[in-house]
Parts: structure tokens; C-alpha cells; sequence
């Protein structure tokens, strides 16, 4: 068995622990959920088409209504997640069009020592960090204008089943986590990397978390550069043409 085969066989098991936690343990949402509330319009967009408001405006909106008020929110809270954002974890939406793959790529965003993620904040970063909510009940980023080519990567829990159930998102806590890039990709590897890269380090902003390699070690320059490199070999690779065999004379 050659060592390119050995590799191969090697990234395939680290990958599926982590792929087989979302493909194969996803918990569908509760029939029901999905609804969206519209937001009112305004006196001053009288005569403008009316937008609905996201799941991440909502929690802003209604968590800061609720602190105006004295913190008096119990029923408002219960109703606002028990909405999720349109489709849920029923939808295809970030599915991905194969489920053959020859490399992982992942980090993980961790809280800090002795705190932990919570629910509500993790679903307002990523509709900040541009995340959609879909397929298998995690996040997703998204080719834009085609979704339908799959998820550029995408985001799960890393405590089982690796779902956001957006039900018991107000409760729900985790000490981490982690966004994967499946390759290949419905883009470059290189420039599938050059966004999961920066989406993981604005959402470690606005949770206040940190940023890990798949080793679980502090992300720094030097492994920043190796995962670099790997990636435009890679690109390099499936560019390649295809090897054929001398005619014979």
C-alpha cells in the first residue's frame, strides 16, 4: 500500500469522528418550529416593503427590551426561541451535493478557562460573521448567490450530536466549537480556508473566545502558514492533469 494511500486512509479516520457527529447523529427540529415573526414596520418606512427581522436581530432586540424592563422577559424569551431561522435543521440548505471527500481541515473556538459558550451569543456571532442556520441544525457558510454548490465549511458543537438545537438554544452551553472544511469544496482550497480563517477569528471576538488548531493548541502564524501551504499543494494536485500511460510503439 503506498504512503499516499496510507495518508489518505489516515485523514479519512480523523475526519469521520467528526463528520459522522453531524451527517449521522443530527437531531431534526420538533414539528412546528420555523415560523418567523415580522417585524412591524415603523412610521418612518411607511410605504416600504416590510423586512422580517433575523433570529440573531430578534434575540438583540428582545434581550435588550428585557433589560429595559427590569428583566421581566421569561415569556418573551420562551417565545422568541422557540422560533428558529427559516428551513431549520430540517433543510437541505448547506448540504453538501457528495459525501466523498479526501481532507479535513478544522478549528475550534473555545471559551476560556472556566467559562463556557452560550446558545443565544453563538447565534448572533454567526449571523454577524455572515453563517447561515441549516442543514443538520448547524451553521453554514455559503458560495454566494449559489447555494446550492454546498457549504464552503461549516459549524457544529463539538458536545454531541453536534447540532444547534435552537429549541433549548437559550440553555444550551459548550465549551467549544468547531468549523470544518470538507475538501474538496464548491471553492479553491486555499480561498475556502481564507474565509473560514477570518470567520472564526470575528466570531473569537465577539464571544470572547479563542481561537484553536485541530490539535487544540493556541492558533499561531507559524501553523497558520503550514495550513497555507498544504492547501495550494492541494489546489495544485486537483489541478494537475491526469497522469496517462505512454503509447505503445
Amino acid at each position: 500500500m503506498s504512503d499516499v494511500t496510507l495518508l489518505r486512509i489516515g485523514i479519512l479516520i480523523a475526519g469521520l469522528i467528526l463528520v459522522a457527529a453531524i451527517v449521522f447523529f443530527g437531531r431534526p427540529r420538533k414539528p412546528g418550529q420555523g415560523k418567523r415573526v415580522p417585524r412591524e414596520p415603523s412610521s418612518s418606512s411607511a410605504g416600504a416593503p416590510r423586512q422580517e427581522p433575523t433570529l440573531g436581530e430578534q434575540i438583540e432586540r428582545d434581550l435588550a427590551q428585557g433589560a429595559a424592563a427590569g428583566g421581566s422577559t421569561a415569556q418573551a424569551e420562551l417565545e422568541l426561541f422557540d422560533r428558529t431561522l427559516e428551513g431549520g435543521a430540517n433543510s437541505e440548505l448547506g448540504r453538501r451535493v457528495t459525501e466523498e471527500f479526501d481532507k479535513i481541515v478544522t478549528l475550534y473556538l473555545a471559551a476560556r478557562a472556566g467559562q463556557k459558550l452560550h446558545g443565544p451569543d453563538i447565534v448572533v456571532a454567526a449571523e454577524k460573521a455572515g453563517l447561515v442556520y441549516g442543514y443538520m441544525g448547524v451553521f453554514h457558510r455559503l458560495v454566494e448567490n449559489h447555494p446550492d454548490r454546498g457549504p464552503v465549511f461549516s459549524v457544529a458543537n463539538i458536545m454531541k450530536p453536534g447540532s444547534f438545537d435552537m429549541a433549548n438554544i437559550q440553555s444550551m452551553e459548550t465549551p467549544a466549537i468547531a468549523f470544518f472544511l470538507t475538501l474538496p469544496a464548491p471553492v479553491n482550497a486555499l480561498d475556502a480556508w481564507e474565509t473560514m480563517l477570518p470567520t472564526a477569528q470575528r466570531m473569537a471576538e465577539l464571544l470572547d473566545g479563542v481561537v484553536l488548531d485541530e490539535q487544540r493548541n493556541a492558533l499561531g502564524r507559524q501553523r497558520i502558514a503550514h495550513i497555507r501551504d498544504e492547501l495550494r499543494a492541494y489546489d495544485r494536485q486537483r489541478e494537475a492533469p491526469p497522469l496517462t500511460k505512454p503509447a505503445r510503439w
